[in-house]
Formats: structure tokens, C-alpha cells, sequence
């Protein structure tokens, strides 16, 4: 069963909910990560960092952050070394952020973006496959410089091919 992690600030509680509600109804085990959670009243930096962090270190397959413009998300997501986090805003990206560039994580914005448009972009990014092909050298590139930056990534042990 596919694992997901899911984050959220208070500007996307309510586009959480129904992603939330939508994997699980696809038999998507989802791990909630958000601020709403009891007992969590971190801020978006908190909540995608931990999330990006369980990420990397295996927890989860995939991850999910959605706040107000799904731009926040990303940046601090991508600070954690080996960890690569896409904004979606269309399916074209959302289908791309995982064939070329293997994004275990995306990010989406609940003030650009509807429900229903926020259910089809996640469909798109989970029936999606890293192709590796033309891309393999690329992501190899951008785990090349995590590496380069952060020795330490190189002992995580994934590959990107």
C-alpha cells in the first residue's frame, strides 16, 4: 500500500481535507503532517521541513504540502538535502515533476488553485513514474550538487535510475 505524508498550513486546511479524504478513498494510507493536527501548531516552515525530513529519511514514498500559493512549501522543502519538492499548479507539471524529475514531494497552493483541479493534479502525480531515459543524467546532476553540498545525502542509498 502506497504511504503518503500530507502537510498543511492554515491557509489550505480546507484543500487538506479533501485530499486527504480523496486519498484515502483511494486506499492511500495518509499520514497528516499539518497544524490542525492535535497537538501540532507549527508554522508552514515546520510542517514542510518534518514532512521533506520523514521523506528523506524513508518514511514515506511521497509527500504532499499544500499552503496558501504551494510556494513556501517548496522552498523549505527543498532544504532538506536529497529531497526534490515541486509546485503543480497544472497536470502537465504534476505528471513531469515525477517522470522527469523523480519529485518525491509536491506542492500545491489552495488560493490558486480549486478542489477539483487539486484532486487531478495529485491523481496525475501519483500515476506517475520516474522515466529516468534522458532525465536519469539530469536528476543524477541535482543529486550530484545535494551531495556536493551535504556529504551526508550520499549515504541515504537511493537511486535515481
Amino acid at each position: 500500500m502506497l504511504k503518503v505524508a500530507i502537510g498543511a498550513d492554515d491557509a489550505a486546511t480546507g484543500l487538506k481535507k479533501q485530499v486527504k479524504a480523496h486519498l484515502q478513498n483511494k486506499g492511500v494510507e495518509v499520514v497528516d503532517f499539518s497544524h490542525d493536527v492535535a497537538g501540532n501548531e507549527q508554522i508552514y516552515p515546520d510542517i514542510a521541513f518534518n514532512l521533506a525530513s520523514a521523506i528523506k529519511e524513508g518514511a514515506f514514498e511521497r509527500g504532499i504540502l499544500l499552503c496558501g500559493t504551494g510556494i513556501g512549501m517548496a522552498i523549505v522543502a527543498n532544504k532538506v538535502p536529497g529531497v526534490r519538492a515541486a509546485q503543480c499548479h497544472d497536470v502537465y507539471s504534476a505528471s513531469r515533476a515525477r517522470k522527469s524529475n523523480n519529485a518525491q514531494i509536491m506542492t500545491l497552493g489552495a488560493r490558486i488553485i480549486g478542489g477539483e483541479l487539486a484532486l487531478m493534479l495529485v491523481d496525475a502525480w501519483l500515476e506517475a513514474e520516474f522515466e529516468a531515459g534522458r532525465s536519469a543524467a539530469k536528476v543524477a546532476r541535482i543529486d550530484y550538487y545535494d551531495t556536493l553540498l551535504h556529504p551526508d545525502v550520499a549515504d541515504r542509498g537511493e537511486k535515481t535510475s
